[in-house]
């Protein structure tokens, strides 16, 4: 049985899936209302860190659910 050579990037389909597995695990980190004192807080934070750069890294840009209210990332504006 031949093996074939792996892909060098994801399909768009498999990206679709990924962005949407993203955006349900953004939703499961940020949704606890925890005490940013508490060790569950900080790696929660760590992870979702993670999360979003890895997001931005395999769709090229940012996605709609990445965007924050004030209490989180804060990008300056481009005029």
């Amino acid at each position: 049985m031949a093996r074939s050579k792996p892909s060098q990037q994801l399909s768009q389909a498999e990206i679709d899936r990924f962005v949407a597995a993203a955006e349900g695990l953004h939703k499961a980190i940020v949704k606890p209302f925890i005490s940013p004192h508490c060790d569950h807080y900080r790696a929660t934070r760590t992870l979702h860190e993670v999360l979003l750069n890895a997001v931005r890294e395999v769709i090229g840009k940012e996605v709609e659910f990445i965007h924050w209210n004030t209490t989180g990332p804060v990008r300056p504006t481009v005029e």
